[in-house]
């Protein structure tokens, strides 16, 4: 399906939408130091819109040029299915907030979305210079180099971390990243938090860690990262094991290997 959707002209559409989303990226290193800092909420909050706007106008009309009949997802903090056909979910500053505050972390995302299922992404990181890139069917790679998951089988062993989904998340999803994070301590060999989700998402694809998951969805900070995932080789499942979809409950991107007994820890928590 996917390969009757995208030929003839996959290699022109991953080409161009690679040199739209490292054009943004370019906007939003000239905007970059590592002395930024924001002193409250009124000058982060701008700081924020700032970024967002300036890449935006790069990044948006180039993948509209790039497939005019694909409708854009305006709502970065979007949640649930987008409806029939095609869709550009993009994050024109995803990792906004380590931006602004002059850190490492951050970068631009742009996937094509047909159907509900992502069918080609890029993602560029500005300060390493990384682009990682993944067409249903065709694998993923970092810098033209194919990318390949984790081999690991044992989840003692294992390297997992999970994300915020959002600032002021509804309690109850609250208290399962909480219970989540516990209970993973007490089996993985090492548990890590952070923003935005993307960029936890990639070591995964990469097999540089083992697994994420993260309660609540947000289609910006998953899309991109569950193809590459997913063309790495690794599952892409949601927190009861089923094939992860937008419409899910959340996600779980995982080495083949240690998937089951992820989701048996993450299932068991309600």
């Amino acid at each position: 399906m996917n390969d009757r959707v995208l030929a003839p002209d996959t290699g022109r559409m991953l080409e161009e939408t690679t040199a739209a989303v490292q054009a943004a990226g370019r906007v939003l290193l000239d905007r970059f130091s590592p002395a930024l800092r924001v002193t409250d909420a009124r000058s982060l909050l701008a700081a924020i819109e700032a970024n967002d706007t300036t890449s935006l106008a790069v990044l948006r009309p180039a993948l509209e040029r790039v497939r005019p009949e694909a409708r854009w997802d305006d709502d970065e903090e979007g949640r649930g299915s987008l409806g029939p056909g095609e869709w550009w979910v993009a994050d024109a500053a995803e990792g906004n907030v380590n931006h602004i505050h002059g850190a490492n972390g951050w970068g631009v995302t742009a996937t094509l979305v047909r159907d509900a299922l992502p069918v080609l992404t890029v993602v560029h990181l500005p300060v390493s210079g990384e682009t990682y890139t993944a067409v249903a069917g065709e694998g993923a790679f970092r810098n033209g180099e194919r990318l390949a998951v984790s081999a690991k089988t044992e989840l003692r062993a294992a390297l997992v971390g999970t994300g915020q989904g959002m600032p002021g998340e509804e309690p109850a999803i609250r208290r399962r990243m909480s219970a989540s994070l516990d209970a993973m301590l007490d089996r993985a060999l090492l548990v890590s938090a952070g923003v935005p989700a993307t960029l936890q998402i990639l070591p995964v694809a990469a097999g540089h860690a083992d697994a994420f998951w993260q309660y609540g969805q947000i289609r910006s900070g998953l899309v991109a990262g569950a193809l590459l995932v997913r063309e790495a080789g690794g599952a892409v499942l949601d927190l009861d094991g089923s094939p992860w979809t937008l419409a899910g409950e959340g996600f779980v991107a995982s080495a083949p290997g240690l998937a089951a007994e992820v989701v048996d820890v993450l299932s068991a928590i309600r």
